[in-house]
């Protein structure tokens, strides 16, 4: 049986993220993927993006054997073997990066997995860094459809702490942890790129 797994979304999603991160990544560094589920997004996104090197992460084993697999299959060079991270924990066993890309996370974990999130954002991140995020959003207490709206029901009915987020909410706690909000993109099936990016030092709100 093979580790490697394929989630149709991903396969959807995985082009359109693309060229938004063509946009707003820098040309080179190194880039964590937090979250990174079966592996298709980051070897979709080191394929094209050959100047990064990424590295991915996820707290799940078998998610962690997909990634690898997908690795092993593409033979890029320019991804790392993935890491067992939680958001939760504290150091993060990693080091500093020049990105942070986040895709599906934010509504299907704890607000507390959010929160850690630009925590740890904060500490491994360089200055002037980005942080992307990929997910539905609700806006001004509103959600952007119908659809989004069943999904959110359907979240809360699997776990009330889990749920589709306000995206003010999300930008208010990405600002108290030196994150300022770059831009929001519109995305297929009424989702949202979320661009944040680590303020310098010296700008950082108390």
């Amino acid at each position: 049986m093979t580790a490697k797994f394929t989630a149709p979304a991903a396969e959807r999603n995985k082009q359109p993220i693309l060229e938004v991160l063509k946009r707003v990544l820098p040309a080179s560094g190194i880039v964590l993927e937090v979250a990174s589920g079966t592996g298709q997004h980051v070897v979709h996104f080191a394929k094209a993006l050959t100047s990064l090197t990424w590295q991915p992460s996820d707290p799940d084993a078998q998610a962690r054997r997909s990634i690898s697999a997908w690795i092993a299959e593409e033979r890029l060079p320019n991804v790392r073997e993935p890491l067992d991270l939680d958001v939760r924990s504290d150091p993060w066993p990693v080091s500093e990066y020049d990105a942070l890309v986040c895709i599906n996370m934010i509504h299907i974990s704890p607000w507390a997995a959010t929160e850690a999130l630009f925590d740890g954002a904060a500490r491994v991140l360089r200055a002037g860094a980005v942080v992307y995020l990929y997910g539905p959003y609700q806006i001004n207490g509103r959600h952007t459809a119908e659809s989004n709206a069943a999904f959110d029901a359907t979240l809360r009915a699997q776990d009330p702490q889990w749920g589709v987020r306000e995206l003010d909410r999300v930008v208010a706690a990405a600002s108290g942890r030196g994150l300022e909000l770059l831009e929001s993109v519109a995305m297929p099936a009424n989702n949202l790129s979320v661009v944040l990016r680590r303020r310098p030092a010296t700008t950082q709100r108390a």
